[in-house]
């Protein structure tokens, strides 16, 4: 029977929810966001996307208790390190002293999973990946929140790896938000970038320089370093996201002589199946729906990126335990009964020993409620600092989109000066060729709407019009 495996992704801009069955696209679809509801792959406002993923499992009547999400891969970085030849037992140990000393942020703040690769004999080769915590912690919330019941995770550009059948690529992942560029050799991804894109400029063609400095960059650096391998025109470079939608682009981005084309389908779509939206999707299903071919060259990375806390069952000790200890006491109920009937005096000697027993179990309950009580108060603490951090990144994302808004407005109305935002209220200064445009400019900003329906500012006013009615000041107040 064909095993059926149910992906989700959440972007900036769209939830993406796509069931395959075998090798074969079986229901798809869609849900666009608010602005500012999910913010450089966080979620801001969990309640709102919750109610948005849940609508779309139902509206697809897919069933909601076993998925593979997938996690943007911003922020997130990637090494194959080296180590030596380790016993097993120790290797996860050895694998987060290297992450420790490797990557510049507090393994604090992050989680990080790897695998091990083909290595010579006498090493250990390992791909690390590290993605940040409050990325994570947001989503499984959200997921959580509207009844879905996550079993795996990746990352979107490692999901992206998993798709062409070639043993060395290019991926360019180019949206209106943000970058991919992926290196595959020898069936691995051995360098990965994730940015995001200036935000200045609104459409993809003002941001093909970028991407194409990008593009030059990340070939040369690799190429600095594998001078024995370095890409040449023999490799394919494959494009998907919104560069797929624009060919005649693709060469000013990624110069003469390489092979460009769209990032290859490893299933066959069904009629109106937009594949290009759902790519990140497709590579998540493939981590367990692999095509079997002889010889493929599909990428070797294919660990679970979930925390084992997060896991639907993780391992726990009490499981082994539990059985084991009624055994052991069903046979010491067993032979007690055998030394009643022999001698009373190991009774009473047992009893003795049972009483010392009892009186360090005691003790060792106080010490364990009292360690318990340490535990919550960190616990206490924990919380108000995750729920201030979550605070101030709800914050900065309410600020980006006031001050996209305030931009987006003014446009051939008003020149804006300087723009002072100070939390509660926003100082605006700029110029206008007549005194009209300063009052449209103003009833636009009192009319407008944040991602809640809410209106964005509670008071809008002017203290000062100068210059014979072309320059101004507007004080706005959250």
């Amino acid at each position: 029977m064909a095993k059926r495996v149910t992906t989700l992704f959440i972007r900036d801009t769209a939830i993406n929810l796509l069931a395959m069955k075998g090798g074969q696209v079986e229901k798809w679809a869609s849900s666009p966001l608010e602005p500012g509801l999910v913010s450089e792959g966080l979620i801001v406002y969990e309640d709102q996307v919750a109610d948005q993923v849940k609508e779309l499992f139902k509206q697809e009547k897919v069933k909601m208790n076993k998925v593979i999400i997938g996690l943007s891969g911003l922020d997130s970085l990637y090494r194959v390190v080296t180590l030596p030849e380790l016993p097993e037992e120790i290797l996860p140990e050895a694998v987060r002293r290297e992450a420790q000393r490797a990557i510049p942020k507090p393994l604090e703040e992050v989680y990080f999973s790897y695998q091990l690769l083909p290595s010579a004999k006498g090493e250990s080769r390992v791909f690390l990946a590290t993605f940040p915590r409050n990325l994570v912690d947001a989503l499984v919330r959200t997921l959580r929140k509207a009844g879905v019941k996550p079993y795996a995770m990746d990352l979107a550009p490692l999901a992206l790896c998993r798709i062409p059948d070639e043993p060395r690529a290019i991926i360019v992942n180019a949206r209106l938000a943000h970058l991919d560029i992926m290196v595959m050799t020898d069936r691995t991804p051995q360098l990965i970038r994730t940015l995001s894109l200036p935000s200045e400029a609104e459409s993809l063609e003002e941001k093909l320089p970028f991407i194409a400095e990008e593009f030059n960059r990340t070939v040369a650096f690799y190429n600095s370093t594998h001078m024995e391998r370095s890409l040449d025109s023999s490799v394919p470079v494959f494009v998907c996201g919104d560069l797929a939608e624009t060919p005649e682009t693709w060469e000013s981005v990624v110069g003469q002589g390489y092979s460009v084309s769209l990032l290859p389908l490893p299933v066959e779509p069904p009629e109106g199946f937009s594949s290009n939206e759902f790519m990140v999707n497709i590579g998540l299903a493939l981590k367990e729906l692999l095509p079997e071919k002889e010889e493929a060259n599909f990428s070797l990375v294919n660990f679970n990126a979930l925390p084992e806390a997060y896991l639907p069952e993780h391992f726990s000790i009490a499981r082994v335990l539990i059985p084991v200890g009624i055994a052991v006491g069903i046979g010491l109920v067993v032979l007690m009964g055998i030394f009643v009937l022999q001698n009373r005096a190991n009774i009473e000697k047992l009893t003795s020993q049972v009483t010392i027993a009892e009186s360090r179990v005691v003790q060792q309950q106080s010490e364990v409620t009292q360690l318990r009580a340490q535990v919550e108060s960190i616990k206490g603490t924990a919380d108000v600092l995750h729920n201030r951090l979550v605070s101030l990144q709800r914050a900065r994302a309410v600020m980006l989109d006031d001050l996209r808004e305030i931009h987006k407005l003014a446009e051939g109305k008003v020149s804006l000066g300087t723009i002072s935002y100070g939390g509660s209220s926003v100082t605006v200064t700029g110029s206008a060729p007549d005194v009209d445009d300063i009052f449209g400019y103003a009833r636009d900003l009192r009319s407008s709407k944040d991602v809640t329906g809410n209106l964005r500012f509670s008071s809008v006013w002017i203290p000062s019009i100068t210059g014979g009615g072309t320059g101004f000041t507007f004080s706005l107040t959250k």
